[in-house]
């Protein structure tokens, strides 16, 4: 299913022509979500003779997990505690190499993305579009701060500035200290439009931010003001389900050049000082973000087949369809090997050399996992749908 997992937003067209166009177009996508347009079913996992060791070192159930909501729950990871919270607003933190519960705190709020460390300060969105900071010692509350809408793309930290992105277009600074509004920038999203969980991405100053239409917007960091524009994805069809083009996945940042992707977007190498794009590779997109080494791009694709790009060129190095339409995260480097998990609870080891299945250990048996593994001191750590928070090693 090509839009499994991405909510669409139509807007009310008003007039009968206009009506009866909204009808076609909602049918249209009816037609993708549903399965109709004959997608593959999830590969059977074969089995495999492990080249690699994955170890749980520890793990805790944090809350209800995600609750069946489409939200952006990670774990954040620092020098001592990995933190994590649920979507009914239960928040922990635990021990980052023994495990062990530090603190767990129950708040009235209904996340949907975070928890970011931010200093002495955690960071969060929720639903009804506050942007919440806890303290990080014990999880009491610094401040709450509420913005225009819900918050899905997880908070960015820099020189004291918060950036955050709302579901309805604006992208706003804030002060780290107190949460007020230092500036905002705001965007129309059109009528066709993927809710998009991707974040904005810090650089040099700048603050990179996709939209619709493939357009790629800098703005500055202190101020908020436009530095540049750029159209770094094109819409290709007939419809307007097939010309709906969105850059709603995290940028990856390497050097002078931001490498971006995102639904039907393909993926481009973008100079951070003038918008300038290098190159453009269409023949592969993903909707949740890229990974990347001195040599390639990893990325998981809509059909969650993995793939390798060369970073100065975008030409395919390797492609691996063994985990075909498993719901793949986005790839984790750890060591010399790549890390995804899928939508049964298994993480997964793969060569970063050719994508090769190398090994596989199961974290959860009822809930996908959703959130690409954060990886820390060659420690990989998942947190489930399900609300399953794991630390895994791997040898």
């Amino acid at each position: 299913m090509r839009l499994t997992l991405l909510l669409l937003s139509l807007g009310v067209l008003s007039g009968c022509a206009e009506f009866s166009a909204f009808k076609d177009l909602a049918e249209s996508v009816q037609g993708l979500i549903s399965g109709t347009d004959n997608a593959d079913p999830p590969n059977e996992l074969q089995p495999l003779e492990p080249k690699v060791k994955l170890t749980v070192l520890w793990d805790a159930t944090i809350g209800d997990g995600y609750d069946e909501q489409v939200v952006n729950l990670v774990p954040a990871v620092t020098e001592d505690r990995v933190y994590a919270a649920d979507r009914k607003g239960v928040v922990e933190a635990h021990n980052r190499l023994k495990g062990d519960k530090l603190w767990s705190v129950e708040t009235e709020f209904a996340f949907s993305s975070g928890p970011v460390a931010a200093g002495d300060k955690l960071l969060f969105g929720t639903s009804n579009g506050e942007l919440v900071a806890l303290n990080a010692l014990d999880g009491s509350l610094a401040w709450k701060t509420t913005l225009t809408s819900e918050i899905l793309a997880l908070p960015r930290v820099e020189s004291h500035t918060i950036v955050v992105r709302t579901s309805d277009g604006r992208v706003i600074g804030l002060d780290e200290q107190s949460g007020g509004t230092r500036w905002s920038y705001e965007r129309s999203i059109p009528p066709l439009s993927v809710r998009s969980l991707g974040s904005p991405t810090l650089a040099d100053d700048l603050v990179l931010d996709g939209f619709g239409g493939g357009k790629l917007v800098a703005l500055g960091l202190a101020d908020g003001k436009p530095a540049w524009e750029a159209v770094v994805a094109l819409p290709h069809g007939r419809s307007e389900v097939e010309r709906l083009v969105e850059l709603d996945a995290d940028a990856y940042i390497k050097g002078d050049t931001a490498y971006v992707t995102g639904y039907q977007a393909g993926v481009a190498a973008v100079d951070l000082h003038g918008g300038d794009v290098a190159w453009r590779q269409e023949q592969v997109y993903s909707s949740h973000g890229l990974a990347g080494d001195r040599r390639g791009l990893f990325l998981t694709d809509a059909n969650s087949d993995v793939w390798e790009l060369d970073i100065h060129s975008g030409n395919d190095l390797w492609k691996q369809t063994d985990l075909h339409m498993r719901r793949l995260t986005v790839p984790a480097l750890v060591k010399d090997y790549l890390v995804l998990g899928d939508f049964e609870g298994y993480l997964h080891a793969l060569s970063q050399d050719d994508g090769g299945l190398l090994g596989r250990v199961r974290l959860d048996d009822d809930q996908p996992i959703r959130a690409a593994p954060v990886v820390y001191d060659d420690i990989i750590y998942v947190y489930t749908a399900g609300g399953v928070l794991a630390a895994v090693a791997l040898e």
